[in-house]
């Protein structure tokens, strides 16, 4: 299982190769730029679902991809809000022919015309809530907001926001940045969630802001810091930490609860969606289809640690089962994404209001 930390800058990679390059401007392991290769596709994507290693469900897929149809995928990577802000500012000559992020920035895509209508082949058997009413974009793999702490230092999770407020965690618990991090915004729309309203959850992250150790661009390099125990606890998702334990033994995963509540997640799914007026429309189609193929679907736990996006799949492998105990007892709830997506900056203007951040 990849241990794929999430990354605060933009990466370029062509994945067949493995060749990885900072970017400013995409580029290929050869100098060759995207467009000028009709045997390619470009990828734009938020971090987690490739491997250090080579080992993520990415890496399978684009290889398994270039096999069968010869087309070679460009993949480059960043926080959730980052590739989108990358695709607004290349409107004008498009680079990307898939963007795959985090709700509510794939919402936010649409939103500024970044998408185009396309249902890949399985997209049917995406449950409705998991893919754009408008048809832009479709889940390909699903995935749930968390928590991780030190299995080391702490014998059992905290179970309450409220514990988390006690001394022992100042100066040991961090949270990625709210508006940058899809898993930062998370973090807010949770606590809206289980605090029941804007307000308190704000009165709320005001008191943790004592014991935050401050702004985090990367969701991802926080769990190394929780399992050398520089840190306690800190934000994540399911996936992403499911496949950072495999190489981190003290990291644990838990979901914080209001006291005398249940605790709860809500799915944060990797969407794709075929980007307007991309350079290789036809190859982002074919990319989009192979995704969410069955063979694909089916390896999304047993390589990727994460959860089919198709209805129709029902993983039984080790991992799959692993997961199911995770989430066993947790409630999930279903943000209104529109509701978030329309007032996202608000929502983050009040917590840097409420934070001082």
């Amino acid at each position: 299982m990849p241990a794929n930390p999430r990354k605060n800058t933009l990466t370029a990679a062509v994945a067949v190769t493995g060749c990885l390059a900072l970017a400013a401007t995409l580029t290929g392991c050869g100098g060759s730029s995207a467009a000028s290769d009709e045997k390619v596709v470009t990828v734009y994507s938020a971090d987690g679902l490739k491997g250090e290693n080579g080992d993520g469900w990415y890496d399978k897929v684009f290889k398994d991809f270039t096999a069968k149809t010869g087309i070679k995928v460009e993949y480059v990577e960043g926080g959730s809000g980052e590739v989108v802000q990358r695709a607004v500012r290349e409107k004008a000559n498009t680079q990307a022919d898939v963007l795959v992020t985090l709700p509510p920035f794939i919402q936010q895509a649409g939103g500024k015309g970044l998408l185009a209508k396309y249902a890949p082949e399985g997209a049917d058997q995406v449950d409705g809530a998991d893919k754009g009413a408008d048809g832009t974009w479709t889940s390909v793999v699903n995935n749930y907001f968390g928590f991780v702490y030190n299995k080391k230092e702490l014998k059992t999770p905290p179970q309450t926001w409220q514990e988390l407020l006690d001394g022992k965690y100042k100066n040991k618990l961090q949270y990625s940045t709210p508006g940058v991090a899809g898993d930062g915004t998370a973090v807010v729309v949770k606590a809206m969630h289980d605090f029941g309203g804007k307000q308190p959850a704000m009165d709320y992250l005001k008191k943790l802001q004592a014991n935050n150790v401050g702004p985090s661009a990367s969701t991802g390099k926080l769990a190394p810091k929780v399992d050398k125990g520089e840190l306690l606890v800190a934000n994540g998702d399911v996936q992403m930490n499911y496949a950072q334990s495999k190489d981190m033994p003290n990291l644990g995963i838990w979901f914080p609860k209001t006291e005398g509540g249940k605790p709860t997640s809500f799915a944060l799914p990797y969407a794709a969606g075929l980007v307007k007026n991309a350079p290789h429309t036809a190859n982002g189609k074919k990319l989009l289809d192979f995704m969410l193929a069955t063979k694909q679907q089916q390896e999304v736990s047993a390589i990727g640690g994460g959860f089919s996006a198709r209805g129709d799949v029902h993983a039984t492998d080790e991992n799959a089962l692993a997961l199911a105990k995770i989430m066993d007892g947790v409630e999930i709830f279903e943000p209104d994404w529109n509701d978030i997506d329309k007032n996202l900056q608000t929502y983050v203007d009040d917590w840097k209001t409420a934070t001082g951040s």
